[in-house]
């Protein structure tokens, strides 16, 4: 047969990054990755051989280690049956609106005069959040706005602010008393530029779903969301909003799911998608002089280590 490649051999001290010639060096690295891979696979191999050599002696598999299941563990993280949560959860801003006793009805504004980009997302955010309605503001401050929305029976404000024509914040207030979240919003897509879409949404109202909100922080800012969409989701429509929180980043998909038989599903991405991080929650409407904070992020002291998480 044919002669075998001769395996790259560098002498034991030996750094790509002393190689002077960028493409030589550019190389040497794609095949000392290459190396590694496959050494990695050969060893794999190995080990699935011996599980199935030991068939049902062999040893349950490790779990491997995320940032995320080595988590620090919160304090404040909710177990489902306690008093003091329910308790909360019965006399907070939003228990009217589990208890449905109001309708949400959402104003959706800007930043002041808009850019395209930001105007198209809001109005593709309405499309997700029913009975939403979108107000471009004319140089009015959200002090007046507020109770204006308030007189008109709106429940919730969301503001999007821009930065260079990029949508880059979310305020989130629950009216008529709060409490106000900021948000950083990051990795936005707007509806066509995402692949393999499906049509447009129905104006059904959609499931809503939130993962992983489990500290008491995160319970707070997951009951903002959810009280963003009336209570009766109507399956019909199959259109679901996820609110996904991973490491503190609250990712926002908006898909529909198509049965395809009795057992397959299929799910198309409807769009928009954005990502969240949370910067502070803040009690009562917006008011950035004299309002009171529950929760400010704060780089520095709060983000001690990577493991450590607030929601």
């Amino acid at each position: 047969g044919p002669p075998a490649p001769e395996r790259v051999l560098f002498p034991p001290t030996f750094s790509v990054s002393e190689i002077k010639n960028k493409q030589r060096r550019h190389f040497m690295f794609l095949r000392w990755k290459q190396q590694q891979r496959k050494e990695k696979l050969a060893a794999k191999k190995k080990r699935r051989k011996e599980r199935e050599a030991l068939g049902d002696k062999a040893p349950p598999k490790a779990i491997p280690k995320t940032i995320e299941n080595q988590r620090i563990y919160d304090e404040t993280t909710v177990d489902p049956n306690d008093e003091e949560v329910a308790f909360d959860e019965a006399t907070d801003e939003f228990a009217p609106y589990f208890n449905r006793q109001t309708v949400p009805k959402i104003l959706i504004t800007t930043s002041d005069r808009p850019r395209g980009r930001t105007v198209r997302f809001c109005e593709q955010l309405s499309t997700v959040i029913p009975n939403s309605h979108v107000y471009y503001r004319r140089g009015l401050a959200l002090k007046r706005i507020i109770p204006q929305c308030i007189a008109r029976d709106f429940t919730d404000l969301i503001v999007i602010n821009e930065d260079r024509k990029i949508p880059n914040g979310m305020l989130l207030s629950h009216l008529p008393d709060g409490p106000t979240a900021h948000f950083r919003m990051s990795s936005v897509r707007l509806r066509k530029e995402i692949k393999r879409k499906g049509k447009e949404p129905t104006e059904h109202i959609p499931e809503v779903i939130l993962n992983n909100f489990t500290t008491r922080l995160g319970h707070s800012i997951g009951r903002m969301f959810a009280s963003l969409f009336p209570h009766d989701p109507q399956f019909i429509g199959r259109q679901v909003a996820t609110f996904h929180n991973q490491r503190d980043y609250i990712f926002f998909r908006f898909h529909r799911y198509i049965f395809k038989s009795e057992k397959k599903v299929g799910i198309q991405e409807l769009g928009p998608r954005f990502t969240l991080k949370l910067r502070s929650l803040q009690k009562g409407t917006f008011d950035s002089k004299f309002g009171e904070y529950e929760w400010i992020h704060k780089r520095r002291e709060m983000d001690t280590s990577r493991r450590k998480f607030h929601l």
